[in-house]
């Protein structure tokens, strides 16, 4: 058993040349996890998922903010602030029709080739579009995956759409061992703030694992 430890670059077919434009995967990435969300059943709303901070239905409701905050960057709104994004109230059953909506919004907010190029900054770090739709599809990818885990389904994976989301967070989260990076994150917080890790640490798995689960892994997931 082995843990990712090394940033890897994205490459194309050849081996070659790096991926400059990640709207593609992205794409890629929301249409993996549409049929997901729409396999879910009413009866499996109030299930734990793997992301434990989040039931099936928060992790849809999660999903879909997730979405429309990604178009919103995409048109360099402010998607961060408290109240930036309205509440959406979710029906049961409506979560697909919203993902696809919000599919639509968010390639129309990323349509520009220029917001590629854009510094995008986040309570976090900045990054340029480009590395921050990378980092979103680690998310997409991640989520639709806790779902897909919750619920029974299995989905067939893209190992691009894997492989750039692993090279995104091997990027924004490069060490295995996370704790020494919350001690930190502790020790420079607001007297009294709560702090809960975002992320566990990576899991082990063989160098020959699928992609998925070499993603899921890093994430802190047991795949």
């Amino acid at each position: 058993m082995v843990l990712m430890t090394t940033t890897t670059m994205l490459r194309d077919s050849s081996g070659t040349a790096p991926h400059t434009d990640p709207r593609p995967f992205f794409a890629r990435a929301v249409d993996i996890a549409e049929p997901v969300i729409a396999g879910v059943q009413l009866e499996q709303l109030d299930l734990p998922s793997p992301c434990v901070e989040y039931s099936v239905k928060e992790l849809l409701d999660h999903l879909v903010f997730v979405l429309h905050r990604v178009a919103a960057l995409g048109r360099g709104d402010e998607a961060f602030a408290p109240n930036s994004l309205s509440a959406r109230a979710n029906d049961r059953g409506a979560w697909a029709a919203e993902w696809r909506d919000a599919a639509v919004e968010m390639e129309s907010a990323w349509a520009d080739d220029s917001r590629l190029r854009a510094t995008i900054v986040l309570p976090w770090a900045t990054m340029t579009g480009a590395e921050v739709l990378s980092m979103y599809v680690s998310e997409i990818t991640t989520h639709t995956w806790d779902l897909a885990t919750a619920t029974g389904q299995h989905p067939e994976w893209d190992d691009e759409v894997c492989r750039l989301g692993l090279s995104a967070m091997h990027r924004d989260l490069p060490m295995a061992d996370r704790t020494p990076m919350w001690e930190a994150f502790r020790a420079h917080a607001p007297a009294n703030a709560q702090f809960d890790p975002p992320f566990a640490n990576a899991v082990a798995v063989p160098a020959d694992a699928p992609l998925i689960d070499q993603l899921v892994a890093w994430t802190g997931r047991q795949p």
